[in-house]
């Protein structure tokens, strides 16, 4: 009995050295987007050779892993732009990353081509990246193709309208938004701004600002400026109205374009029906030299034969 409790001691000590533990190790502190960031391969129980070990990132689109050192990357430099340099160094297993992206945040893993190691692989690192795109403002309540074309700067109304305005932009947290304008010492914390009945004092200079809740540095700005018309201005001088024309030029333009290409198809197709089937029997019948046809004809032949 002893000594089947010896052998499984053995047995379970041998294991337990024959078991290699990867770890990689990033940055402790917050990373913005375009920094430099280095990762690193460990093996925490020191008896792996680390010659037999690689980094793989994993792709969200093809839902598989592809490692750093391979051809593979060539493609996610050519289509991402995705700078990474996997370096050996005095027995260390080092990746760079250089101006590390929102799309290239991992993760990442390290893994051993031992087959004999019980865990081969480390667990999965993801970079959390803090990025915040520009800031920006349109008027409220338009739809995804007139905001498209009423990116504001220059905002020109008529005294007396409403003004409703919404400033956004894109990140990797929701920012807290602040309209202020410049000469006052007001400050609204929104990213809508809405002005009634607009008088003249209420033409400036106006600023909106995007800040990380998170990453207190990471702020941007968009800095517009209303002018008011006056009251009997006519509708195409106000951005509202220009923006109007614009937009209704451009569906004006696409409607020549499809009638024209209508037009065009319905010509040709006519032009094709009109020269109908062809008519073989505007066509002569062929005569083959062994047919009855093939002989001479003695139809106007009158003169008897002896």
């Amino acid at each position: 009995m002893k000594g089947y409790i010896l052998i499984t001691v053995l047995a379970f000590t041998i294991l337990q050295r024959s078991t290699a533990s990867l770890e990689v190790k990033g940055p402790t502190e917050l990373i913005l987007e375009g920094q430099d960031v280095t990762l690193e391969c460990l093996d925490t129980e020191s008896e792996l050779n680390m010659s037999t070990v690689h980094f793989e990132r994993f792709s969200k689109h093809m839902k598989r892993w592809y490692r750093l050192e391979s051809d593979q990357m060539h493609f996610y430099r050519r289509c991402y732009l995705y700078d990474v340099d996997v370096r050996r160094e005095e027995g260390r297993l080092v990746l760079f990353i250089a101006s590390i992206q929102s799309w290239s945040e991992g993760p990442y893993r390290c893994i051993t081509e031992d087959s004999s190691a019980a865990d081969n692989s480390s667990q999965p690192l993801t970079i959390p990246i803090h990025y915040m795109r520009e800031v920006a403002v349109h008027r409220a309540g338009l739809g995804y193709l007139t905001r498209y074309f009423n990116s504001v700067q220059d905002l020109k109304v008529r005294l007396g309208d409403d003004v409703e305005l919404e400033c956004s932009t894109s990140a990797s947290e929701a920012p807290e938004y602040f309209w202020a304008k410049e000469g006052e010492d007001w400050l609204l914390p929104s990213n809508k701004l809405k002005l009634e009945k607009v008088r003249e004092q209420d033409g400036g200079r106006f600023t909106c600002s995007a800040q990380s809740p998170t990453v207190r540095s990471l702020m941007k700005k968009r800095t517009i400026s209303i002018t008011v018309l006056p009251e009997d201005a006519a509708w195409y001088e106000t951005t509202t109205g220009r923006i109007a024309l614009m937009v209704s030029g451009v569906g004006l333009v696409l409607l020549v374009v499809v009638i024209s290409m209508t037009t065009y198809l319905c010509r040709r197709a006519r032009q094709r029906k009109s020269k109908g089937p062809i008519d073989d029997r505007s066509q002569k019948k062929p005569i083959y030299r062994a047919s009855v046809e093939s002989l001479p004809s003695t139809a106007s032949d009158k003169q008897p034969l002896v």
